[in-house]
């Protein structure tokens, strides 16, 4: 058989035709590299005394954009891996044969992933750009000397070294004679003369990549300013997370970078998504870029702290993926412009960014905090250039590619600034650092970060590692900081009960429950209510095929409490869990006392109902699924009655089922599924070069069955992340190939 197909991931396969020289990688989610390297699928060869990796030569692209909530399509990685460890683009390289890496997909995919390489090589293109960004003429020039620099004098299009074949209805031959046909929506057809195998790229409900290195659980103190390690790896490293740090000041957490699979470490330490209080962006590669849309999935923005230039190159790199305009990035991130070269006072934690020459737009970070005896200082130093090569790129004409001496010269000082910690990127060749350029450093502490391999014996000598879950220590916390966050989360959802009344509440104890832990069993009246802290918490349904996870702010199991009966949920912590324990009694009493019990009870059963459905089940805290609760409106209807939904609500089926017209064919929609928010998208091209589509007209439904419809203001829902996120996924999926448009639980 002259083809062999290996399932590497969920989502994730690789298709060998040797025969043809054909090797394929289908399906490109985040770190989809570190698969094909942990399985062996990648390994390293010679050639006429050339070391160099083998691998995949052409990608099949998904032909989502989005599955359940995750990013299918990120092929940068996959195709440097192609270019220079494969050493297809390298001149004089014996694997260099003239072969261009193929990308294969759907019209609208290759050029969202040639405009997001595009960015993803660059950055900002053009001095005019950095102009935009509030760059002055004379620093961009300067800033487009270096990028010319590492660019080799010119910006080339990614066209110039990929070959896009784009994939529609009919099988379509990729060279050598292999053919690709689609035959479902993300099923494909690969065929080599009679040989040939199906490759499905489509994830089952609920199912996400998986990340392909093992991470154990740590337990985290909130500390008054400290780091947490959370990667000391590249964007090769199949044993480690890339390059990055956690901040916690004041017990808040901060992150440094969003590398792919972001999520599984933040599980691994404990700490929820909700809990992050904002990002501290260095620039725009993969390997520090692709976590981002895991962070946005939360109740409320989050904060992006970067400098103009960076959240400019960003932006264009995160809409040219998503294909959306760039005024999309600031509706799922409350933006937080930085001041380069100077200290930005966050309350109380203070970051300086200083520009480093990269290829794309790129910062260091020097974090400080006051104490006693002066300030402790944190430098974390992602993505440098060595000495060796900021040397190599000086030049005395302000006209040619390069640095000015001058430049150079306060280029290396930043890095060797003396602070009391400092991670260093020593990943080497062209755009990374070097351990030797540190050996005088005077900062007491120094992490070797952001590469693949072993530390020689004299990288030992110069710096410390830091293995995951690792901690620092800068500033001890002396108090409490989960019980203040307990006491925010209360008046919040309390606010017109007296602070000295939450007291009643906040006079219990803070618990600890290991990971995989059941914190509330279905069939059992709880006898307390636990509000989480910290950690993220898994809802496990009567539906088998359906779960769902809380994080900080929420309340579990209050409703069952309440009502004195059993817990139709079991719930259980993914990573270590903190929460204030309630005991049920006093709970129902201080209820009883400050509310009407009717009417917040009432209010509660359709915060329930809304928590039961897709779009609502993950990352929504109780405060605002009550905001929501109290703006429905619950339809009931009968079966043969028609609905017209109000244009500015969004709608959800809670009971029964609805069809779109009286056609025996008319798409049918049952429980949980939901319309209403495609305006919310008018402005979202549905391909590339393709004019923004209007909003469809609400349709008018016949009820087929006892209904009950859920209809909430959109202009509420629209300022919801996570749920913003995932009807952007609906509507992206609404294509010739995908499943009906009007899609929720049943996907």
């Amino acid at each position: 058989m002259s083809i062999r197909k290996l399932v590497v991931a969920n989502g994730i396969c690789f298709v060998e035709i040797p025969a043809a020289g054909i090797y394929l990688l289908c399906g490109a989610p985040a770190d989809s590299v570190k698969h094909l390297l942990r399985r062996g699928i990648i390994q390293t060869t010679e050639r006429n005394g050339v070391a160099f990796e083998n691998g995949p030569n052409a990608i099949l692209l998904s032909d989502s954009m989005i599955q359940n909530g995750h990013l299918c399509n990120l092929a940068e990685f996959p195709i440097l891996q192609m270019l220079y460890r494969q050493g297809m683009l390298i001149p004089n390289h014996p694997n260099n044969t003239g072969m261009k890496p193929k990308l294969i997909g759907t019209p609208e995919q290759l050029a969202a992933q040639l405009r997001y390489i595009h960015r993803g090589n660059y950055g900002l293109i053009s001095a005019e750009e950095m102009m935009k960004a509030g760059v002055d003429e004379a620093a961009a020039d300067e800033l487009m000397r270096v990028k010319l620099k590492f660019a080799f004098g010119q910006i080339a299009r990614p066209e110039a070294f990929v070959e896009c074949h784009p994939l529609t209805a009919a099988s379509i031959d990729i060279g050598n004679g292999v053919s690709i046909k689609r035959l479902a929506h993300n099923v494909f057809d690969i065929r080599h003369g009679e040989d040939f195998v199906e490759v499905d790229l489509n994830l089952e409900p609920h199912q996400i990549y998986p990340c392909p290195y093992p991470l154990s659980h740590v337990a985290i103190d909130r500390h008054y300013f400290a780091v947490v390690h959370a990667g000391d790896g590249d964007g090769w490293d199949f044993n480690r997370p890339a390059m990055g740090s956690v901040l916690i000041h004041q017990g808040r957490v901060y992150l440094i970078d969003a590398g792919p699979n972001i999520h599984y470490s933040l599980d691994a330490l404990g700490i929820g998504k909700k809990e992050v209080a904002g990002i501290f962006h260095t620039h725009c590669h993969d390997d520090h870029f692709a976590g981002l849309t895991t962070l946005l999935q939360c109740d409320r923005p989050l904060q992006y702290f970067a400098t103009p230039l960076v959240r400019a190159s960003v932006t264009r790199k995160f809409c040219a993926l998503l294909s959306i305009p760039e005024s999309e990035f600031a509706r799922y991130f409350d933006i937080c412009d930085l001041i380069e070269g100077e200290w930005n006072d966050i309350m109380g934690l203070e970051v300086r960014p200083t520009i480093s020459p990269h290829p794309v737009e790129t910062t260091i970070f020097n974090f400080r905090v006051l104490w006693e005896g002066g300030y402790r200082t944190y430098a974390h130093l992602a993505d440098i250039a060595s000495f060796g090569v900021i040397d190599a790129m000086i030049s005395a004409d302000a006209t040619a590619p390069g640095l000015s001496p001058e430049r150079a010269q306060a280029v290396k000082a930043s890095y060797l600034e003396a602070v009391d910690l400092k991670k260093i990127d020593i990943g080497g060749g062209m755009i990374h650092g070097c351990a030797e350029d540190f050996a005088t450093d005077a900062t007491p502490r120094l992490l070797l970060a952001h590469t693949s391999r072993d530390l020689t014996q004299e990288e030992r000598r110069i710096g410390s590692g830091a293995p995951f879950g690792t901690l620092d220590v800068m500033i001890p916390g002396e108090q409490n900081f989960l019980l203040r966050d307990a006491s925010e989360f209360l008046k919040s959802y309390f606010p017109t009960v007296p602070v000295e009344r939450l007291h009643m509440l906040l006079n219990n104890r803070i618990v600890t429950f290991n990971p995989e832990t059941i914190i509330t069993s279905a069939g059992t009246v709880p006898q307390e209510i636990y509000l989480l802290l910290a950690g993220k918490v898994e809802i496990l349904t009567q539906d088998p095929h359906s779960a769902h996870f809380l994080f900080s702010g929420s309340l579990l199991a209050e409703s069952a409490a309440i009502h004195n009966r059993e817990s139709e949920d079991t719930y259980r912590s993914v990573g270590f869990v903190q929460a204030l324990r309630l005991p049920a009694d006093l709970y129902r009493n201080f209820v009883e006392r400050f509310f009407s019990s009717a009417e917040l009870l009432k209010v509660r059963t359709v915060e329930e109902r809304l928590r039961r459905t897709f779009l609502f089940s993950d990352a929504v805290t109780n405060t605002t699924l009550f905001s929501l609760a109290k703006n429905c409106t619950i339809t009931r209807l009968h079966a043969g009655r028609h609905f017209i939904g109000d244009p500015h609500q969004l709608h959800l089926i809670g009971k029964g089922r609805l069809a779109k017209g009286n056609d025996e064919k008319a798409p049918v929609l049952g429980k949980g599924e939901f319309w209403g928010a495609d305006s919310l998208f008018a402005a979202v091209s549905k391909g590339a070069g393709e004019p923004a589509t209007a909003a469809e007209p609400e349709p008018s439904l016949v009820a087929l069955d006892s209904c009950e419809v859920y209809s909430v203001p959109l202009k509420l829902v629209s300022r919801i992340p996570v749920v913003r996120w995932k009807l952007f996924e609906a509507f992206r999926n609404a294509h010739p190939y995908a499943a009906p448009r009007y899609r929720g639980t049943a996907r």
